[in-house]
């Protein structure tokens, strides 16, 4: 099936190197034929169809996300747009703020412009998500919360959302973060932030990627290159400082509260303990979010159901994988 994909986009005979994939079961390979180079996505369980119709509608805004060469029930062939993630790159202070000062004008660019035809990132939904926290950090943590307790956190996230984060208005992306962002300096403006991971995307709130993007699972950000990130993309749409910070506070505790309960769902039913070595630093920024007034509610709930990720609890979490 893929020899046949590829002898019909004109890529027969090309030379194929694998490359590292993400959470997901998506399988990506470079490939090389003569000068040309290009991206296999095999995503047999996905929906490539919708990777798709978003990239050409990302590239029809002006931003960079790959382009599509071919693609067929269950695959893409994509342009390659290289390796440098600025998460590679981002190894001095002040790299790692021009790279993520780059990546906050690609959100301010696609926040200029109405959200395609997308399901809605709305309080109800966002506070939904919120149960893997329970399910899959905490009971796998051995560490049942209280009958009612999920609802309950549920139920106050819900108003949290409501009252600070309700608008849907813009695309977001959902796992805008470093890994996912490529610098490609030969190109400008928005466009030199190349995006590779938006087939999850929602109608949500402008403060979501942004979060996202500050508040990352897999590396530390420098206070200040997050301040500079927060302060340029206020400055360059003119929202309203202190509803916008409380937002991304309160954004930010739905989003790692769910990677908890993601990152422990990985180690115990995909084999994937790697994964539980970020906790700490997802828990970290939770706690932070937490302090903010406009999660009180939310906290009370939460800082006697969830226990802290000890080394005994990272150790407890990792046990029911195979050995990697």
């Amino acid at each position: 099936m893929t020899d046949l994909f590829l002898a019909k986009a004109g890529w027969a005979g090309a030379t194929a190197s694998p490359i590292a994939g993400d959470a997901s079961a998506r399988r990506y390979t470079r490939l090389s034929k003569g000068a040309a180079r290009a991206i296999l996505m095999d995503d047999p369980d996905g929906d490539t169809a919708l990777f798709a119709r978003l990239s050409r509608h990302l590239l029809s805004l002006g931003l960079s996300a790959p382009e599509i060469l071919a693609e067929a029930p269950g695959k893409l062939l994509l342009e390659d747009l290289g390796d440098g993630l600025i998460a590679r790159l981002a190894t001095n202070p002040e790299t790692e703020k021009r790279l993520y000062l780059t990546a906050t004008d690609a959100l301010i660019a696609l926040h200029q412009h109405a959200p395609p035809d997308l399901p809605k990132a709305d309080p109800q939904h966002l506070a939904a998500m919120t149960d893997l926290a329970f399910t899959c950090y905490a009971s796998n943590a051995g560490s049942a919360p209280q009958p009612g307790t999920m609802q309950a956190c549920a139920q106050a996230f819900e108003r949290a959302l409501a009252a600070h984060a309700p608008e849907t208005d813009v695309m977001i992306l959902r796992d805008y973060h470093a890994e996912n962002i490529l610098w490609l300096p030969e190109r400008q403006g928005p466009a030199r932030a190349g995006l590779l991971d938006f087939q999850d995307a929602l109608q949500g709130h402008r403060a979501y990627d942004l979060v996202s993007l500050i508040e990352d699972a897999r590396r530390d950000v420098a206070p200040e290159t997050a301040e500079a990130a927060i302060r340029h993309y206020l400055g360059a749409t003119g929202l309203p400082e202190t509803p916008f910070r409380t937002a991304l506070a309160v954004l930010g505790a739905q989003r790692n509260l769910r990677i908890l309960g993601v990152f422990a769902r990985l180690a115990a039913t995909r084999g994937k303990p790697g994964y539980i070595d970020l906790i700490p630093r997802v828990w970290g920024h939770l706690q932070a979010d937490l302090r903010h007034p406009a999660l009180a509610e939310v906290a009370a709930i939460l800082h006697p159901a969830l226990p802290a990720p000890t080394p005994e609890i990272l150790q407890r979490l990792k046990s029911p994988c195979p050995t990697p």
